[in-house]
């Protein structure tokens, strides 16, 4: 058992979670048996310094900007007697997979070497970042939403904040105060966080301490710097298994689990390979089938002989976007969207 890191305050068992400096992955053997959403004991934590302890009781989300008739500030008893919504949605690094640049292409790409573990989802209750920029009076001229966080400053560049579009903040963005029906963890954002179905996770500001909206665009080190030009999350797969799982042969054939998502839209299709990608065998999805979250599916294997195999997943969404065998290098490693080679044992009893 690990003890929290002096970045993260929940607690890191070395079963759940391969940690990385001040960011924390879940392994997806954690998911196993879990049902749709993610456990908060083991949802993933994405830090730049280190989480806050804020006080709600003087807690204020400030809107404020040129793009605002009359600026407000909400308290947080405010904000949770406003109408809520709850949505269920995957939030995932952008890079979530990054290590495969290195481990499968052989170009290795810098940051964080993240598995697949960088994503998890959850049921989010709030209140629409529409319905709060309604009432500072959003003018028609907007351009660009600002949300900034309370985390402390990253190196020289300040608080975390990175823009929105005023047509993705006017349409399904939440201010989030609840996860999984309880308040809202200190890790993942307490006392309010947005989330922003199907962009990459840094959109997603935690710890939300104002929010400015302008008439003009409006850049930051977080969509010039760190995450130019990733805003959708591409389409992915996983199985619920440990990295070099152990499987014994069977009579019965094993069934296999695992889990698929896009930013673009649905799953329709996810398919299967035992044998290094040369024949493919369609799985069964069960469970919910959401645009903003995941499909989790399955299917059987009857493996013959004992030996190292390589499970590969891919998942075809609505769009037709589907997960190629090798993709282009990105130079700081987002997106990474290829198949990814399971490794597995496959051992006799």
């Amino acid at each position: 058992m690990r003890n929290a890191t002096a970045t993260i305050l929940k607690p890191l068992p070395d079963h759940l979670f391969k940690v990385h400096g001040e960011s924390a992955e879940m392994r997806w053997e954690a998911m196993s048996g879990q049902g749709y959403h993610t456990p908060i004991d083991r949802f993933f934590v994405r830090n730049h310094t280190y989480t806050p302890l804020i006080d709600a009781t003087t807690w204020h989300l400030r809107l404020h900007g040129a793009g605002l008739r009359c600026p407000r500030e909400f308290s947080y008893e405010e904000l949770r007697a406003m109408p809520s919504r709850t949505y269920d949605v995957a939030i995932e690094c952008a890079g979530n997979g990054r290590r495969f640049y290195g481990r499968q292409q052989h170009e290795a790409a810098p940051g964080t070497q993240w598995g697949l573990g960088a994503i998890g989802v959850a049921r989010w209750r709030g209140v629409p970042l529409k319905h709060l920029l309604k009432e500072a009076g959003v003018r028609p001229d907007a351009v660009d939403v600002l949300p900034v966080g309370l985390d402390a400053p990253f190196e020289d560049h300040g608080h975390v904040r990175r823009p929105l579009p005023i047509d993705k903040a006017m349409d399904d963005v939440l201010v989030a105060y609840e996860m999984n029906g309880e308040r809202l963890p200190p890790d993942h954002g307490f006392p309010a966080r947005l989330v922003v179905p199907g962009w990459v996770g840094i959109a997603s500001v935690k710890w939300l301490g104002e929010i400015e909206v302008s008439t003009s665009k409006l850049l930051s080190p977080w969509n010039t710097v760190f995450y130019p030009d990733v805003t959708t999350q591409p389409v992915k797969s996983a199985f619920e298994l440990a990295w070099n799982a152990r499987l014994p042969i069977s009579r019965v054939p094993l069934v296999l689990h695992g889990r698929s998502w896009s930013g673009r839209g649905r799953i329709v299709r996810v398919e299967v390979s035992f044998d290094g990608g040369l024949t493919w065998r369609e799985a069964e999805s069960h469970g919910r089938h959401l645009v903003s979250a995941w499909l989790p599916w399955h299917v059987t294997w009857a493996p013959r002989r004992p030996g190292r195999y390589f499970l590969m997943a891919r998942a075809t969404d609505e769009t037709g976007a589907a997960q190629a065998l090798t993709i282009p290098r990105h130079p700081f490693g987002y997106h990474f969207d290829a198949v990814v080679q399971h490794p597995i044992e496959v051992v006799i009893g």
